[in-house]
């Protein structure tokens, strides 16, 4: 499925939107999507009054240091896992003055993929301040761009759905 970079702008938009309707700011955490998520929301004008900061933690040693993942969580589960998507989203909400985050870490490829975890897989976890942490796991079809950009896209739309 292609995703363009104006759906995810204009996404990004709804997700200003309603953050600014409850005076909230937003923390994202990002592996495999390297930082477009953030690129996305950072390009809707005026979204400094919403968007408090990203983490591009594409190493594992990235996310034990800025973001509190635990080495027990990556060596159990691996650096694809809700479990670690869950902790960086907890990390990215408790280093910022955020009151919402979301985390995505995955297998883009071409490369990197198994048969437990092939190229496409793609875990993701949403945090907002005072509740539990929701997370899911989804495989994505397409080539490189087009499983990081559908990623963005489902976590920017499961934050607009998640937020109260």
């Amino acid at each position: 499925m292609d995703v363009t970079q104006a759906e995810l702008e204009a996404l990004a938009a709804e997700v200003g939107t309603a953050l600014v309707a409850r005076g909230w700011m937003l923390a994202a955490a990002e592996s495999c999507t390297g930082g477009w998520a953030a690129q996305a929301l950072t390009a809707v004008a005026g979204s400094s009054a919403w968007f408090e900061r990203g983490f591009v933690t594409y190493s594992n040693q990235a996310k034990i240091e800025m973001l509190g993942v635990r080495v027990e969580t990556l060596d159990t589960f691996g650096a694809v896992s809700e479990e670690t998507a869950a902790q960086m989203a907890q990390g990215a909400l408790a280093h910022s003055r955020a009151q919402a985050a979301f985390a995505i870490t995955g297998i883009a490829g071409p490369s990197g993929g198994s048969l437990e975890k092939p190229v496409g897989t793609v875990c993701f976890a949403w945090r907002l301040a005072d509740a539990e942490v929701a997370t899911a796991r989804h495989w994505f079809a397409g080539d490189r761009q087009q499983v990081r950009a559908q990623s963005v896209q489902l976590a920017l739309r499961n934050l607009l759905a998640l937020m109260p």
